[in-house]
Parts: C-alpha cells; sequence; structure tokens
C-alpha cells in the first residue's frame, strides 16, 4: 500500500464512521498498521497500529486522534436531511469508481437514504437499479452484469447533477 492509498483508506474509513456505518476497532487497527507501513507519520498512529486485542476498546479514540493530526476529520452536515445526500453523493462515488459493488451500494441507498428522505427523484435511478439487483433472476433475459453496469451509470448520472457548495467527497 503507497503513502497516499493508505491516507484515502483513512478517510474512507473516517467516512463510514461520520455516516454511522459499524467499523470494527479490529479495522480501524489495521488501517492504522497500513498506514504506519506507508511511511504516514502522525503521533498516535504508532499507538493505534500498536493496540493489542484487550486494547481494542481504545481504538476508536485513538483512530479519530490521528484523523484530527492528519487533518483528515470528516463532519457530515449537522441537517439530517443534508447529511443524508451528502451520504448518497459519496456511496455514488464509491459505486462510479469500482470502489464500491453495485448492487451494495444502490441497496444502502434505497434503505438507508431514500426513504429517509421522502423518496426524491433524483434518487430513483439508483433506487430502480437495487430493486433489479436485488431482485435479479436469470430468467430476465439480461446478465448481472449489464444491471451492474446501469447502476454505475445511473450512479455517474447522480454525480453529474452534483451541486458544487457541498464540500466535495
Amino acid at each position: 500500500m503507497t503513502h497516499d492509498e493508505a491516507l484515502e483508506q483513512l478517510s474512507h474509513i473516517a467516512r463510514e464512521r461520520a455516516f454511522e456505518r459499524h467499523v470494527g476497532s479490529d479495522r480501524l487497527i489495521q488501517a492504522g498498521v497500513d498506514a504506519l507501513m506507508a511511511g504516514v507519520e502522525s503521533p498516535s498512529l504508532a499507538m493505534l497500529a500498536g493496540l493489542l486485542r484487550s486494547e481494542e476498546p481504545e481504538a476508536p479514540a485513538l483512530f479519530d486522534q490521528v484523523l484530527e493530526e492528519l487533518g483528515l476529520a470528516f463532519h457530515p452536515p449537522a441537517d439530517p436531511r443534508a447529511a443524508k445526500w451528502a451520504m448518497a453523493y459519496w456511496i455514488a462515488g464509491q459505486i462510479a469508481d469500482g470502489s464500491l459493488d453495485p448492487a451494495t451500494g444502490t441497496h444502502l441507498i434505497w434503505a438507508d437514504i431514500a426513504y429517509d428522505l421522502g423518496n426524491p427523484e433524483d434518487l430513483e435511478p439508483l433506487v430502480h437499479c437495487a430493486h433489479n439487483l436485488d431482485g435479479w433472476e436469470e430468467s430476465w433475459g439480461v446478465s448481472r452484469e449489464e444491471l451492474n453496469r446501469e447502476a454505475v451509470e445511473a450512479a455517474n448520472q447522480f454525480l453529474s447533477k452534483r451541486p458544487r457548495h457541498d464540500g466535495g467527497r
């Protein structure tokens, strides 16, 4: 793992946690080990990477400290609706760049975001893809790969309409 990849991993996990996705202490510690091995420097990073299994409860606080030291801390918008929209853009970005399986990503948008936002029209193509991927059967005459491509295209279309004032991914 390169230095930049390690920073990206830390940033990604920061967003997962900020959007209230569960991230286990073992994964936080492993991200610390990966970053340390990649040459990332932070006063608390070695402490995070060196935590023992019995010390795992300390990992979240140390991880947050590392993020602050590296300038990678992420705080979603305080407004719950704006936070849901930010999460939708973040997930769509992962679908579009291939770092998140389209079925998983569209399902998250459908189950965790669209309903809470009142099923907005902007999310409908992604929700439609989620339904198709969730219920896909071979008899449909369309491959799962084609449905995945449609989901990636829907994510790209959604991202292309993104307002420029949201602070980025």
